[in-house]
């Protein structure tokens, strides 16, 4: 039976020296011995889960595609994506578009691949049929996607929503601001800043108490995406029990404040904003208030970011990470103290445990064989050319 060793093996209570016995992709026994494979003291951990992936096949896989998102999760330590039901054409909302993204996928993946399915006004119907067909849960916009196939719903639409999602046993995914307190940018449009004041805290936070609410009326499981900010901390925290939130490694490395005039590339929504938002989404993660961190990996060409012009306002906001997760939040993590137990609970068990993917996220006997060698004392270099996914 094929095996493996280190000195360090990250599971569920803790770090210690183990062998590893594996078969047909699963973990059989976990104890004390020689191995086929033995890394010394590098780190074992679990295979890392991304639940938050725009891979965009079919329909704009120029922008992504399976083969080059899912080499691209493998090469970043992410044995398993969940993709995101926008921006591909047709959008995962019914069950023949979902047939379609199986198809799309099959033969062409690095990785084990889940979808979640999406909920635009005229797609409720077909909420059970998703079900059925295996989807791990339902993302809702309440602002404008940026693709004119996934509208947003009105909140005055979720309740019914999430409670058919309550009795389909699944989660509400929830894209947070609230249209009502977006504006448009005014000044300069190449000033992040002008940017940054057009999705302002207050919009984020507002749409975090909606949905919270929704979450304490209906009891459905709820996740609020990409939290970007101190205040939507902070409304999560005084949510409901069943409100949980994550965010992602641009929003945990970069300083709003200091992005250059002109470098759309950091354009996201909600915004990168300033540091002492990034310090507050730190102390959330070590304290448990936001549960995970995923890439919200969305590519597109170079000139849908008008990296030509440098207009905030025309590009496309989306940023390509799905390679970097873990250097990334393992270089913001170890500066502050926190350690490897922290790494694999927000990268593979808290992810696993949201899109109900049970046999993923922990090194346990019975649980898929998916494990990552990772070197925590190397560093990383981020170059373009070896980066598998695109743009």
């Amino acid at each position: 039976m094929p095996s493996l060793r280190s000195t360090r093996v990250v599971f569920p209570d803790g770090i210690r020296p183990a062998t590893l016995w594996h078969e047909r992709g699963v973990i059989m026994d976990i104890g004390e011995g020689s191995a086929d494979d033995d890394f010394g003291d590098l780190v074992v951990l679990p295979g890392l889960v991304d639940t938050h992936v725009h891979v965009n096949e079919p329909g704009r896989t120029e922008w992504e595609g399976f083969a080059s998102a899912t080499r691209a999760a493998a090469a970043g330590g992410a044995t398993t994506i969940v993709d995101m039901p926008l921006n591909s054409i047709p959008p995962t909302v019914d069950v023949d578009a979902l047939d379609l993204k199986r198809t799309a996928a099959s033969h062409q993946v690095s990785v084990d691949v889940a979808f979640w399915g999406g909920v635009i006004p005229e797609s409720t119907g077909h909420l059970p049929g998703l079900i059925e067909a295996g989807v791990c849960g339902f993302k809702v916009f309440l602002v404008d996607s940026g693709v004119p196939e996934f509208p947003p719903i009105q909140a005055e639409s979720l309740d019914d929503i999430a409670n058919a999602l309550a009795t389909g046993g699944v989660p509400m995914l929830a894209h947070a601001e609230d249209p009502d307190l977006l504006t448009e940018m005014a000044g300069d449009r190449r000033s992040h800043h002008s940017y940054l004041a057009s999705r302002p805290v207050e919009s984020e936070v507002a749409a975090v108490r909606a949905v919270s609410a929704v979450a304490g009326r209906t009891g459905v499981r709820t996740h609020i995406l990409h939290v970007s900010s101190a205040g939507a901390v902070a409304a999560i925290a005084h949510g409901p029990a069943n409100l949980s939130g994550e965010t992602c490694p641009h929003y945990l490395t970069f300083d709003g404040e200091d992005i250059p005039d002109g470098a759309t590339e950091f354009k996201c929504a909600p915004p990168i904003r300033g540091r002492d938002h990034r310090e507050e989404l730190w102390a959330a993660l070590s304290d448990g208030r936001i549960s995970m961190v995923v890439s919200d990996h969305s590519p597109a060409p170079p000139e849908l970011k008008a990296l030509d012009t440098g207009d905030f306002a025309t590009a496309w906001g989306g940023i390509a990470s799905l390679q970097l997760r873990l250097p990334a939040t393992w270089t913001g993590a170890s500066q502050r103290g926190l350690g490897l137990e922290n790494l694999a609970g927000w990268l593979a068990a808290n992810p696993a445990e949201l899109a109900g993917l049970h046999r993923k996220g922990t090194i346990e006997t019975g649980k898929d064989a998916d494990f990552v060698i990772f070197d925590p004392e190397a560093g990383t270099v981020v170059d373009a050319q070896s980066l598998e996914h695109r743009h």
